[in-house]
């Protein structure tokens, strides 16, 4: 019921024992009975019209109708649906504190995990901590990463460490970028110097020139400028 018609149930269960100390002030009174009722099938806008009328007729609040009471206790499907929703939320209180003190105790050491188990001789919750499971290593992938983007319109060519040609005589537009791309090595040829080229995300130093350069590029990432004969034309 507290899930369907979103009233705490606090509040359902105060009407219903008519704990009116309990309850917020009159208009959101009115607001639940209205929203109770009409979720139980009753007419909602009379019942609330008939507390609105008997609170300022007798100065406090009534005793709710007992159609409203009757029809809230008699449907046992839904009160054992209520019954559930109490149980949940006892539970979750108490592996919530029980989580909020364990984290108070240990969020000082890494190496610790804690968790909350069911005890089964109070029904309550107990606190266990357990050495953390070691987490493995961050493995770096083998070769190297190469990325490119054109500042002005450049044309490039660009083998992997098998000879395999990645950019194969593309003319990249100015803003254009390529990669990332792994091999253990590269081979590559610009046809100007307009371009921005980044190993392992350090950027190479290339010359701004008009002219064609190219570069073979080893494992360990450092740059061998190649001659006019040497450079890779992917033709």
């Amino acid at each position: 019921m507290e899930a369907a018609t979103r009233i705490r149930i606090r509040y359902l269960q105060a009407i219903e024992s008519e704990e009116w100390d309990v309850l917020p002030g009159d208009v959101y009174v009115r607001s639940f009975i209205r929203t109770y009722a009409s979720y139980l099938g009753l007419d909602g806008e009379r019942l609330a019209e008939d507390y609105r009328r008997s609170v300022a007729e007798a100065g406090e609040g009534p005793p709710p109708s007992p159609e409203l009471r009757t029809a809230g206790r008699s449907r046992e499907p839904r009160s054992q649906a209520r019954g559930r929703i109490v149980a949940t939320a006892v539970t979750a209180t108490l592996i919530g504190v029980v989580i909020a003190v364990g984290l108070t105790t240990g969020e000082d050491d890494p190496a610790v995990t804690i968790r909350s188990e069911p005890n089964r001789s109070s029904g309550g919750a107990v606190t266990v901590k357990e050495p953390a499971p070691e987490q493995p290593a961050p493995t770096r992938r083998p070769g190297l990463l190469l990325e490119l983007a054109a500042t002005a319109e450049v044309w490039v060519c660009l083998l992997d460490g098998r000879g395999e040609p990645l950019l194969d005589g593309q003319i990249l537009a100015e803003g254009a970028e390529e990669g990332p791309f792994r091999s253990d090595s590269f081979t590559v040829s610009f046809g100007n110097g307009e371009v921005s080229m980044s190993i392992d995300g350090k950027e190479a130093a290339i010359p701004t020139t008009a002219s064609p350069v190219g570069y073979a590029i080893g494992d360990d990432g450092g740059l061998e400028p190649l001659g006019d004969s040497e450079r890779p034309t992917c033709l």
